[in-house]
């Protein structure tokens, strides 16, 4: 009898841990179930397309034209991926590290473009990718580095065009890279100006910024000079995130006043400061890096987020709760580490990031967004394959941007004349309101629906980012002509009007 008691109690201990095992294993178990949004929803489905030392593209130095069209087509091949894989949102870096993937009147042209940094292309790349995004409905948003300027050797190859040489009171030396100095008033104003440039310049739908924050401490930046200039006796942790929040502030300010509808967002990093329960020992934006992007999203300087989250466990999933609860009702799309998946890196297993995307889903996140191109776009693990034909089965556009008084009306004349195999949608474009939010010219979706009556959880969109008022439909399967079109007219803040139903001519 004596062994009776201790056998029953180990029985018991064994039970429950049994159970406590198949409970977490259910839990476990829905972390990995794909959640789905309906069709019709509005996600940010995005890439960080790097053009730093040819990382993503372009690979290699165009210096004939041949050369030139071979790196202009593999742009468009790497965005064709993007379209097949559900992507509709393109963080294409522009400002690399002062220097440019566009003709600026301020900074010298890259060198990954042609082999020799500060020499002009045969092609202006920031053109040419805005006009074969906005062909494959994708967004365009000119990628911004902030604060770090090229080496010390680069600067030396772009001589009196180099920004050290242009503007050296706003630059500091750190060992062998140099850096703007945030604290300077004059950086802010600087930066406000390039993005100005960018702005008027060209049709982007947004600006993205990176490294919009100090430096990190190994970077060996000294400002004890310039906080005793402007400091003001202020404490200098404020004191600093106050600088970077004013450079955002003009930033804001400044674009917003010429077209109100592009997006802004930065890429804080992952976790904004420690929580209650959970360290971020001690890689924080707030606390290391002095980026208060929590305020950024109250005050609306910043029209999204999409932290650096390139993490898991502890360090992702209370961080990621908490950027979507203290958001401003504005989307955080966290920044997910693709390219960990290899086995250079960290060789996560593809249900690390499916796990970390279906959570970031669940918990109201704004959409994701991969980092980097490469290391999506290679299939790593399956994960391209996993968001083509699972997470990113249905399409979905990104959300509407705060700023329109009104709805865009709907087009009219909507006509569609049977031609054997295909339909050819004619309609009456929308005229553009006089007001500066919609001077830019109105662009369609076009709708396939099983009813006469319009409902979007149950239309299929056959063509987005539609330019002008035709469009030539000419489906696989032949019975698709006979389907119920409809078409509707989107602003440049991505807000939809009501759909207008197509009169099929036969």
């Amino acid at each position: 009898m004596k062994y009776v008691l201790p056998f029953l109690l180990l029985l018991a201990t064994f039970a429950t841990s049994v159970l406590h095992a198949q409970e977490r294993s259910h839990e476990f178990e829905n972390l990995f179930y794909d959640t789905q949004l309906p069709a019709g929803s509005r996600e940010i489905r995005a890439v960080w397309l790097t053009t730093i030392m040819g990382l993503d593209w372009p690979q290699r130095p165009a210096r004939t034209e041949s050369e030139s069209a071979q790196q202009r087509k593999a742009l468009t091949d790497i965005l064709d991926k993007y379209v097949e894989a559900g992507i509709n949102t393109v963080l294409f870096q522009t400002r690399v590290r002062s220097t440019t993937m566009f003709p600026s009147d301020m900074e010298p042209w890259d060198g990954i473009l042609t082999g020799e940094p500060g020499r002009a292309p045969s092609y202006d790349p920031l053109q040419f990718a805005i006009d074969e995004c906005h062909k494959r409905g994708l967004e365009i948003h000119a990628w911004i580095v902030a604060f770090p300027i090229c080496k010390a050797d680069v600067c030396k190859k772009l001589g009196s065009r180099a920004l050290p040489r242009q503007r050296p009171e706003l630059c500091q030396l750190c060992g062998d890279k140099w850096v703007m100095d945030p604290g300077v008033p004059e950086t802010g104003e600087y930066l406000a100006r390039f993005c100005a440039e960018v702005t008027r310049k060209y049709d982007i739908d947004g600006l993205h910024f990176d490294y919009i924050r100090y430096p990190e401490k190994s970077w060996g930046f000294r400002d004890d000079k310039t906080y005793a200039k402007y400091g003001n006796g202020q404490p200098k942790a404020q004191w600093r995130r106050d600088n970077v929040t004013r450079c955002v502030r003009l930033i804001h300010d400044t674009v917003k006043a010429i077209k109100p509808w592009v997006r802004l967002s930065c890429s804080p990093v992952g976790k904004y400061a420690d929580l209650p329960r959970q360290s971020s020992s001690g890689w924080n934006a707030r606390d290391a890096v002095s980026q208060d992007a929590k305020l950024w999203l109250r005050e609306g300087l910043m029209d999204m987020v999409f932290p650096m989250m390139y993490f898991d466990g502890r360090h992702f999933y209370p961080f990621v709760v908490d950027w979507n609860e203290e958001s401003g009702g504005r989307p955080i799309v966290p920044g997910l580490g693709a390219y960990l998946l290899s086995g250079k890196e960290r060789g996560w297993s593809l249900n690390v990031i499916r796990r970390q995307m279906n959570v970031s889903r669940q918990v109201g996140s704004g959409g994701q967004c991969m980092f980097r191109s490469e290391s999506f776009t290679d299939n790593t693990k399956g994960l391209y394959d996993f968001l083509a034909r699972q997470f990113y089965r249905h399409p979905a556009l990104p959300p509407a941007v705060e700023g329109a008084t009104a709805l865009p009306t709907p087009p009219s004349n909507c006509t569609a004349q049977c031609e054997k195999h295909s339909l050819r949608f004619h309609w009456t474009a929308v005229a553009p309101a006089r007001s500066a939010e919609y001077a830019r010219a109105a662009r369609y979706h076009l709708y396939a629906c099983p009813s006469d009556t319009f409902r979007i959880a149950e239309a299929r969109r056959i063509a987005t980012n539609i330019e002008g008022t035709e469009f030539i439909y000419a489906p696989a399967l032949p019975a698709n002509l006979h389907q119920k079109f409809f078409i509707t007219t989107f602003d440049a803040f991505n807000n939809e009007s009501e759909a207008a139903r197509v009169e099929i001519i036969y």
